[in-house]
């Protein structure tokens, strides 16, 4: 079955406008293996982690990426019977809010302000829970950077609107208890901190200060963050045959849509920003129109049903 991973690996991983190339290839491999720690668990809970805030955008808001992501993992989970929670901070909470409102089934949300002792205490509520995570995924997440704060990729210290959520990755002198997935496209998020150094000082601009320093157990690089999300909900589908179609039923254009849609008309998420050109409340992500997106979601059910 191996190649059904590659070719949805060779999908979603695929180069948009910066060559990522040396990323994508060292987390190759990755998406079966957080796949299958997913798939066979006799009783998953995914937490997500999702919300990239921009201040530096008309109005201030998060990015539109990580956002369906996070729903179209959400509602094939969630269809499946699989127990989900969605993670962010204050600054994200609207749109985060207004996206999972479209899903088709109810999913736990939890909010923290931005603020270290906050993170670590939602940190012992879900430790101490009667339903505990077993799965952490962080997409288009900002992590901490080399000087311990998140930067934005033009290296802006962007700690006042961010809370370090890395602290549920890790943390000083703990270990999470449930395996963690991050899914980024920059080099700056959850999980690339297991990236060697070398790549992203050299391939990704402020790649020094920048660079994640949170890593994951299971890393997910794409074109945009969004699709490693699809391709982890694709492999899944391909190793959970029994529940692959409840996985895939709402993994298509109109849903894609809807999610975009709730996300820009009420969460007020923008496309991303960036020096000269301020992101905007429009219909697409990470400058891509929406037909794009559901072009990857097409591909990638025809890679799982081609190898069915």
């Amino acid at each position: 079955m191996s190649s059904v991973f590659e070719a949805v690996e060779a999908s979603v991983g695929r180069m948009v406008r910066r060559d990522i190339s040396r990323l994508v290839a060292f987390a190759n491999g990755n998406i079966e293996k957080a796949a299958r720690s997913i798939g066979e668990h006799p009783a998953p809970h995914v937490g997500i982690i999702c919300g990239f805030f921009v201040r530096h955008a008309e109005p201030p808001s998060p990015e539109t990426d990580g956002l369906n992501g996070m729903a179209q993992l959400a509602a094939g989970l969630t269809e499946a019977g699989i127990k989900v929670t969605v993670i962010t901070d204050a600054p994200c909470a609207k749109a985060v809010w207004a996206v999972t409102k479209v899903l088709p089934h109810e999913v736990g949300l939890e909010v923290v302000s931005v603020d270290a002792t906050a993170v670590r205490n939602l940190r012992k509520n879900i430790e101490q829970s009667e339903t505990p995570l077993t799965h952490l995924i962080a997409i288009e997440r900002c992590s901490l950077g080399s000087d311990g704060k998140p930067h934005r990729e033009h290296g802006w210290d962007i700690s006042g609107d961010t809370a370090p959520l890395d602290y549920l990755f890790e943390d000083a002198g703990w270990q999470a208890p449930w395996k963690t997935i991050g899914i980024g496209d920059g080099g700056n998020e959850i999980g690339m901190g297991v990236l060697p150094l070398d790549i992203v000082e050299k391939d990704i601009p402020n790649g020094s200060l920048i660079a994640a320093r949170t890593g994951s157990d299971f890393l997910i690089v794409s074109g945009v963050a969004n699709w490693g999300a699809y391709g982890l909900l694709a492999a899944l589908s391909a190793i959970r045959t029994d529940i692959g179609p409840q996985l895939l039923k709402h993994f298509n254009g109109t849903f894609e849509t809807e999610i975009l849609e709730a996300a820009v008309n009420i969460g007020q998420a923008i496309d991303d920003s960036r020096v000269d050109r301020l992101g905007q409340l429009q219909m697409t992500i990470d400058r891509l129109p929406v037909a794009d997106h559901i072009a990857i979601i097409d591909d990638l059910k025809s890679i799982v049903a081609a190898h069915a």
